[in-house]
């Protein structure tokens, strides 16, 4: 018998590609673009694009990367004509760059696959894109992979379920540019167990909420800090405490994770109002350090909160809701809508009321926006009141306060609009604002709050600090506003001195906005003209192949 061995079949190598991840750009004109705040703390953009480097994660290890983001930098010729594969995708706002990005990449020969919550809503609007992925990327990547290997370069791909988040790789942050950014943001689950009638998370993310494990979470968190990162993550889920059985123990596994190193970062996240209900939830959120909330309340109207579906909020006493999350040391931001059908008459007294009272500083208040592929959007089409091409941004187009109503409104339009008018009116004067923030920072307890920074940082921060003031102060309608709710916070809370700060950056933002946008709503009342399409998330990021949804379902 032959000692002598057969040789091995050889294992093929795989063909090396390199993908190119460009993130589009967002109108400059929105209430979320913080373009100025951005500029007081020395910052290019407020949010790094989470779901192009949730993506990159799941491609094979023969896949290269680079990402642009064009909210903070250009894109050249060289990084297109660097890639096989360039990936892109996003909201509304981002459509128009997203089609010049494809455009730009298919003039130099390079095939474009697009994803995210706007093909998956709109797919037609993007059928010029070599390939699109509809729904979550998980579960089609392969399918696509597999289409890509095999020389097929024009293809689409369609989830049919909502996959398992619990064996998802950490995404790719070291692709970022992290010191550009205000935040960065982690993901611990999808989808919203409410059934909110314009909302699209449960369209494109499902009424279950799929959850991480807290394993994967703090994987991720320790990936931002071996990057050297601190400072504030903000979990970008649509509501976080959706699935409450298994948010619980993963908040007491990021309390135990934080004290172990010292706690280097801050989080903020969004949450349905009844979590002011779940005493032992807040105070899970308290331990683990976070300090920021962002709630949909939508309207102090309960017949239309009845009328969308927003039961949840129906009958809540707002201002004894948002003060136990003050008492468990955060505070809130807020979103409002105006041109529900079930209004009969003018709802800007009580909703500015409603607030004032409250003392949300940060009051995101928009116009009603039927989004493609909601149940709001099927109503208002079966009763012939849409707009035709209603996801289809005009040019400008940035959120939901610049756009909406986009449909025949029971109401006259100029008397929503003149209400919208009179909210944004009364809420962003700098007294009214600073007026809410130091009744809020009054009743806000920080105490065991604690983020440990390195000496760079606190320098850092310290420079923030003089800019904010310099420009506060350079600003007469702003001076002293600013300086006595500095002073107000020195003599009852000096612990939340920057909270107090922190909404003095967002201001010097909003002050001009609201200005703006008062000119913009006055114009189409004297014109009375429907305002044009398009719509802005509260924060955006999601890990889908683009970035995150669009809602006002919390």
């Amino acid at each position: 018998m032959s000692d002598s061995i057969s040789p091995k079949t050889p294992v093929p190598t795989p063909i090396p590609y390199r993908a190119l991840l460009v993130y589009p750009r967002f109108a400059p004109n929105s209430f979320w673009n913080y373009q100025a705040t951005c500029e007081a703390v020395g910052k290019k953009y407020s949010a790094a694009p989470l779901g192009l480097t949730t993506v990159a994660a799941l491609f094979p290890p023969n896949w290269q990367f680079r990402l642009v983001d064009r909210n903070i930098e250009e894109l050249s010729d060289a990084d297109i004509d660097w890639a096989d594969l360039v990936l892109t995708g996003g909201m509304i706002p981002q459509q128009r760059d997203a089609h010049a990005i494809i455009a730009r990449a298919q003039a130099r020969q390079k095939p474009v696959l697009v994803g995210g919550p706007d093909v998956t809503c709109s797919p037609d609007r993007y059928a010029i894109a070599d390939f699109r992925i509809m729904g979550e990327a998980e579960d089609m990547l392969p399918e696509f992979l597999q289409a890509w290997n095999q020389g097929e370069r024009r293809g689409s791909f369609t989830a049919a379920t909502f996959p398992d988040i619990t064996n998802r790789p950490v995404p790719r942050f070291d692709l970022l540019k992290l010191d550009r950014y205000m935040h960065v943001g982690v993901q611990v689950s999808r989808g919203c167990p409410f059934n909110c009638e314009f909302c699209n998370v449960i369209e494109l993310n499902g009424r279950a909420p799929r959850t991480k494990t807290p394993e994967q979470v703090t994987a991720e968190l320790d990936a931002l800090y071996a990057l050297g990162y601190r400072g504030h993550v903000d979990f970008v889920d649509d509501n976080l405490i959706g699935n409450r059985p298994a948010i619980k123990p993963l908040l007491g596994r990021l309390a135990e994770w934080m004290r172990q190193r010292g706690h280097p970062f801050e989080f903020s996240t969004e949450v349905s109002m009844n979590v002011a209900d779940d005493p032992e939830l807040l105070g899970l959120l308290k331990a683990a350090n976070f300090f920021a909330v962002f709630v949909g309340i939508e309207t102090p109207d309960n017949e239309a909160l009845r009328a969308s579906n927003k039961k949840q909020n129906v009958g809540r006493n707002v201002t004894e809701s948002v003060h136990k999350l003050f008492r468990a040391g955060l505070f809130v931001n807020a979103g409002f809508i105006i041109g529900f059908d079930s209004e009969r008459q003018s709802v800007s007294e009580a909703m500015v009321r409603c607030i004032q009272d409250a003392a949300i500083p940060v009051a995101m208040v928009g116009l009603l926006y039927a989004l493609p592929n909601t149940q709001l959007n099927r109503r208002l089409q079966a009763e012939g009141r849409l707009y035709p091409d209603s996801d289809v941004p005009e040019a400008g187009d940035a959120d939901q306060c610049t756009s909406g109503l986009n449909f025949d409104t029971l109401r006259p339009r100029v008397e929503v609009l003149a209400d919208y008018r009179a909210v944004i009116g009364a809420l962003y004067t700098p007294d009214a604002f600073f007026d809410r923030v130091r009744r809020m920072v009054r009743a806000l307890d920080v105490r065991g709050h604690q983020l440990r920074q390195p000496l760079t940082h606190l320098l850092r921060d310290l420079r923030s600090f003089a800019r904010i003031s310099w420009r506060s102060w350079q600003n007469p309608e702003i001076r002293w506003p600013y300086v006595r709710a500095l002073g107000d916070a020195l003599g009852h809370n000096p612990r939340a001195l920057k909270v107090t700060v922190s909404m003095a950056a967002l201001f010097l933002h909003y002050h001009g906005f609201a200005k703006f946008l008062a000119q913009q709503i006055e114009g189409r009342i004297e014109e009375n003209q429907p305002l044009s399409s398009g719509l802005l998330p509260k924060r955006p990021l999601r890990a889908s192949l683009g970035t995150r949804v669009a809602s006002d379902g919390r």
